[in-house]
């Protein structure tokens, strides 16, 4: 597997493969060719039905500037769901065509060359880790630690400050997110909001909500963000540590091991699966983020190493089957209010592991494996096409 440096990114919302991939791509292609004048950029399948709403064009056109940029769409099968062509020219002469896959989490591939980031991890399965850790009596955090080196320590830490920085900054801001859907800001809302005898639970379910609110919104007006894994499902882990973070008054310390322990759940899955909306559906993005903050959730409760793994595939098994219908291709409706739900479940995995791991039937790499397999059959048109499910309804009804 490759380092969890690559699976967690800072950038620009609102879509890690719509607008993060494309932009990686578009930068690297700039400094290759500094003598090119203008672009052609043919945008193929999810990334041409929804570059609009993800702004795909608009990142493009905004890191080739000032350089022309001609954008032609198109529906081809038989490439990869978020596929890129950028032809490069100096005046009238093609100097170079490139092929990109945008695979998911920022990633992208170059002409179907193998991914540039080396693989640093020697196990590749949650059940190799967990033998591993416990013949060596490791956490997950050490054993990351030990993978990574002790300044993976100090790059988590980076990663802590700019979800905070996501989260409080989406908490300030109000008024209506960019695009014809006229979505309203809540975090603002959520975080204020004045309930009368409010419980203990109420007040969890309102304040995590607030915070997934907060990131995602920021993500879905292109703020920055941070993948964990993707852009779209990036409100629900931050939510999660906040809340404990600030309820528990832990250090930071605490929190980067538990964000290590969740991005090893997101490397394996992005290893053994996908966690694109493209290719496996909104269970590959909301999913694994629900199972990543379980995880980490897990880990700051002192559980035991069964008991994270439980929690991580609890988290997972239940969001099966979840179809991405984002309405208009707008990373907004339904995706701002699953992250907070995926964040409140994402607790509730955690204490059911708790209690009932040492009765367990499904492995995590079992649920990995099953969602993998359950988002290759699921039509195309439920996979961030905005051809199907609540898109389709939406647009049918207005």
């Amino acid at each position: 597997m490759q380092s969890i440096r690559t699976l967690y990114k800072v950038g620009r919302g609102p879509s890690s493969s719509h607008t993060m991939g494309p932009y990686f791509a578009s930068l690297k292609i700039k400094k290759l060719y500094p003598q090119a004048t203008s672009y052609a950029v043919t945008l193929y399948n999810s990334l041409a039905l929804t570059g609009e709403g993800h702004l795909t064009y608009q990142v493009i056109q905004d890191t080739l500037a000032p350089h022309e940029v001609v954008f032609y769409s198109r529906i081809d099968v038989d490439k990869h769901p978020n596929a890129l062509k950028f032809e490069v020219y100096n005046q009238d002469t093609l100097l170079e065509t490139f092929y990109v896959n945008s695979v998911g989490g920022g990633e992208i591939v170059f002409n179907d060359a193998p991914i540039e980031n080396p693989l640093v991890y020697p196990h590749t399965t949650f059940s190799s880790i967990k033998s591993y850790c416990i013949d060596n009596n490791l956490s997950l955090y050490e054993y990351v630690k030990q993978v990574e080196g002790p300044e993976i320590d100090d790059f988590l830490l980076s990663i802590w400050n700019q979800m905070k920085i996501s989260i409080e900054t989406g908490l300030k801001a109000t008024g209506v997110l960019p695009g014809k859907l006229k979505v309203i800001r809540k975090a603002n809302e959520l975080l204020n909001k004045k309930i009368e005898d409010e419980t203990d639970d109420i007040m969890e379910n309102r304040l995590v909500s607030a915070y997934a609110f907060a990131v995602s919104e920021e993500n879905a007006s292109g703020g920055i963000i941070v993948t964990s894994p993707t852009c779209g499902a990036s409100g629900i882990l931050p939510a999660v540590l906040y809340y404990i973070y600030k309820k528990k008054n832990l250090s930071d310390m605490k929190i980067v091991k538990a964000l290590a322990t969740a991005a090893l759940i997101g490397n394996l899955i992005r290893h053994n699966a996908t966690i694109s909306g493209a290719v496996g559906g909104c269970q590959a993005e909301v999913g694994s983020a629900c199972s990543m903050a379980a995880a980490a959730h897990a880990s700051l409760s002192n559980m035991f190493i069964e008991q994270i793994e439980y929690a991580a595939e609890v988290a997972m098994e239940h969001h099966l089957g979840l179809t991405c219908d984002p309405i208009d291709g707008y990373v907004q409706i339904p995706c701002i209010e699953r992250n907070a739900v995926a964040a409140i479940r994402a607790i509730n995995a955690s204490r059911i592991a708790y209690f009932l791991s040492n009765s367990r039937k499904i492995s995590f790499d079992m649920i990995v494996e099953t969602m993998y397999q359950t988002g290759l059959d699921m039509h195309p048109k439920y996979k961030e096409t905005a051809e199907a499910g609540m898109a389709y309804f939406y647009k049918k009804s207005s």
